[in-house]
C-alpha cells in the first residue's frame, strides 16, 4: 500500500513538473489571458508558498546574486534573465525596453515622471539614460513594492537621480509643483493601473504639468489593455499618437506601447 502511494506521488510530481517546465509555458506564450492567469496568479502564489517570499523579494535576490553593484546595465540584465528563464514579472521587459530606451533618448528629458514603479526595473532603465542634471520622479502605491524598488535602484547606483514617492497617483500628481518644484514634465511613463491612465493624464493636464512637446509613453496598452486611454489620446486634438507594436514582457503575446506627444 505504501509503495503504491509513493508511486502515485512520484508520477503526480513528474506530471506537474512536465506541465510546469514545458507544456504550460508553451501554451501561455501566445495566449494573453492564459499568460496573465498562469504567471500572475497561479504560479506566483505557488512560489510564494513554496519559498516563503514574494516575487519582488525573489527578484531582488536575483539582482544581488547576479548583478554588479553600481552597474545599471547589469541590474537590468539580471532582472531580464530571471524573468525570462525563472519567473515572469510585469516589468516593461527587454523587448519593449528597447522602445522605451529609444523614445527616452529622443526626448532627452530634464524632468521625467513614472507612474507605477513596481520593483524599480523601468526606473533603472529610465534613470541610466538621463543627463547628469535630469531627475526622475516615480510613484508607487504599494509600500511593499516600494521597499524592494528602493533597494534595486540603490543597487544600480541611481538613488541620487530617482525620487520614489509612495502613495496614490491621484493624490500625488496635484502636489508635484509645490512638493518638488516641478513646473512641467518633459516625459511621462505610464505603467500603473490601466484604469488610471485616463484620469491621471487628465489630472496632469489640469495641473499644468504637461507642456507643448511633452511625451507620454504608455505600456501594456494591448495586454492587459488600456482601450479607454487609446481612445482618449488617439481622438484628442491635443495629442499626436503613434503605436509601437511589440510583445507582452518575456512572452510572444501581442502588446505594445503608445507614444503621445502633447500639442498644448
Amino acid at each position: 500500500m505504501l509503495l503504491s502511494l509513493l508511486a502515485v506521488a512520484v508520477v503526480s510530481a513528474a506530471v506537474l513538473y512536465v506541465l510546469y517546465r514545458w507544456l504550460i509555458p508553451a501554451a501561455v506564450q501566445n495566449c494573453s489571458w492564459l499568460a496573465l492567469l498562469w504567471h500572475d496568479v497561479i504560479l506566483q502564489r505557488v512560489l510564494n508558498i513554496m519559498t516563503g517570499s514574494s516575487r519582488p523579494q525573489r527578484m531582488l535576490k536575483a539582482v544581488q546574486k547576479n548583478a554588479t553593484k553600481g552597474d545599471p546595465k547589469s541590474v537590468i540584465s539580471a532582472i531580464d534573465s530571471y524573468c525570462r528563464h525563472k519567473e515572469w514579472a510585469m516589468n516593461v521587459g527587454d523587448d519593449k525596453g528597447l522602445i522605451l530606451d529609444s523614445v527616452l533618448t529622443e526626448v532627452n528629458p530634464s524632468t521625467a515622471l513614472e507612474l507605477g514603479t513596481y520593483c524599480g526595473y523601468s526606473s533603472v532603465r529610465i534613470a541610466r539614460l538621463l543627463s547628469p542634471d535630469s531627475k526622475l520622479i516615480t510613484i508607487e502605491f504599494n509600500p511593499a513594492f516600494a521597499i524592494i524598488a528602493r533597494q534595486i535602484i540603490a543597487y544600480a547606483g541611481l538613488q541620487d537621480k530617482v525620487t520614489l514617492v509612495e502613495g496614490a497617483s491621484g493624490d500625488l500628481i496635484p502636489k508635484m509643483k509645490e512638493q518638488f518644484g516641478i513646473k512641467s514634465f518633459d516625459f511621462v511613463f505610464l505603467d500603473h493601473w490601466k484604469d488610471r491612465y485616463v484620469p491621471d493624464t487628465k489630472l496632469l493636464e489640469d495641473c499644468g504639468l504637461l507642456k507643448k512637446g511633452t511625451v507620454l509613453l504608455a505600456d501594456n496598452v494591448i495586454c492587459p489593455g488600456a482601450p479607454e486611454y487609446l481612445q482618449y489620446v488617439r481622438n484628442n486634438p491635443r495629442y499626436e499618437s503613434r503605436y509601437y507594436p511589440s510583445n507582452l514582457e518575456y512572452t510572444k503575446v501581442e502588446d505594445g506601447l503608445e507614444k503621445s506627444v502633447f500639442l498644448g
